[in-house]
């Protein structure tokens, strides 16, 4: 391990070895029991206990970029069943600040959540705000796009503002770039993010309170994420996360690329792919064996009148929905559903952004529900049918399966009717 942290890191950043090795060995906040396992695909379904509640996996986490998600109150969100969501560790470093949010007994209590919370680390903004930012072996430098003011987003730092968010899960801060990208640029990301690893851990206050979740990189090159996963396994932290994709890259080289890693990972621990939502990749995604996913797409596409459905989505703007008296989807029991027609949210979209919160309300809905049905389905052992009857009602005729998803799910043993 130490020629792992000493390559191109600054001795002053680390730490001592001692401080490493005690953040190493304290027990971690977080168990995973596995309840079930499907016996055709690498699916699971298990029981993730942290500090302020238990999670049942495979999950959707919503995104709260900044203590909320936008259009919807922490009681809904609380109220459709939701265990688990995300906070942005950049956005809300910068404003309220961590200072503020500490006071406040972190953003559990700054947004009066009972449940758990994941914050990310920053790192996304080196891709989202690539024209504000520079990557040294230092950090990340940034100008605020608040104020212009210049900032260094190191390792260390991430790990501060997360300790003071007091998050259930924090991220490491790696060096991220475009799935994109190809060449030595991504070698170098991702040895940085294996010294930036020792760098977080060494740097955590608090790792019998807050889990700290690794993040696999190595873009779409299939040697660099096995050399990743090797030496990042090698670290005793809580979980693991497939980072770099959902980025723009072929979904043939995406599926290839998360079914090689959670080939990899460690079976006892979880393994969170970050930034996929939509719903045929969750589906996929959890046959290839991943058990906690985020995305801000639900969310996102409801404010522009998108809603999500078994089959696909319903575009409530359309001209068509103007008479239909119809809940959105007459099998959800979400509260729009239960007492909003689509006629209704057609005429509120042209005027009141009530629509748009009604809409989030049932995307958000709708993607909890998924994740429960696939957690059931994979516990009652009947998964592979749960697949076949997903995608025939996702899509019309079998020759619109998306190939990608055909060719992810024959090499786990499935073969869509």
């Amino acid at each position: 391990m130490a020629s792992t942290i000493e390559r191109g890191a600054p001795p002053n950043a680390l730490g001592s070895n001692m401080s490493l090795k005690k953040a190493l060995s304290a027990a971690s906040p977080l168990s995973l029991r596995i309840v079930a396992e499907c016996p055709v695909t690498k699916a699971r379904a298990c029981d993730l206990i942290l500090p302020h509640a238990a999670v049942s996996t495979p999950v959707f986490m919503p995104v709260g970029t900044q203590g909320t998600l936008k259009g919807i109150t922490v009681d809904q969100l609380e109220g459709l069943g939701c265990q688990i969501c995300l906070g942005n560790t950049y956005h809300l470093g910068m404003r309220p600040g961590p200072d503020l949010i500490e006071k406040a007994s972190g953003l559990h209590g700054f947004m009066n959540w009972k449940k758990n919370l994941l914050t990310d680390s920053g790192g996304f903004q080196m891709v989202s705000l690539v024209e504000l930012s520079e990557v040294t072996e230092d950090g990340v430098k940034f100008k605020s796009p608040y104020d212009g003011k210049e900032i260094l987003l190191s390792p260390e730092k991430s790990i501060s503002i997360q300790n003071s968010l007091g998050s259930d899960i924090m991220m490491q801060l790696d060096d991220v770039v475009s799935s994109t990208v190809t060449g030595p640029r991504v070698e170098e990301a991702m040895h940085r993010s294996i010294r930036w690893l020792d760098r977080c851990i060494a740097a955590n206050k608090n790792p019998d309170r807050q889990n700290l979740f690794a993040i696999i990189q190595g873009g779409l090159n299939a040697e660099l994420r096995k050399k990743c996963l090797e030496e990042m396994t090698q670290r005793d932290v809580p979980g693991f996360a497939i980072g770099g994709l959902s980025g723009g890259e072929e979904k043939d080289d995406f599926w290839r690329m998360v079914t090689l890693s959670t080939d990899h990972l460690p079976r006892e621990k979880p393994r969170y792919l970050m930034g996929v939502g939509y719903a045929v990749d969750l589906v996929v995604c959890v046959a290839l064996g991943c058990d906690m996913f985020d995305c801000v797409f639900p969310t996102r596409t409801a404010r522009f009148g998108s809603a999500l459905v078994p089959w696909g989505s319903l575009q409530v703007k359309h001209k068509q929905y103007a008479k239909d008296l119809q809940p959105i989807d007459p099998d959800c029991h979400c509260p729009t559903c239960r007492r909003h027609s689509r006629a209704y949210l057609h005429a509120l979209f042209k005027n009141d952004t009530a629509a748009m919160h009604h809409i989030t309300i049932h995307n958000i809905s709708y993607q909890l529900t998924l994740m429960r049905s696939v957690r059931q389905s994979i516990v009652e052992k009947r998964f592979p049918e749960f697949i076949q009857a997903f995608m025939k009602r996702m899509f019309p005729s079998p020759d619109q399966y998306p190939s990608w998803a055909v060719d992810a799910l024959t090499s786990v043993n499935i073969k869509l009717e």
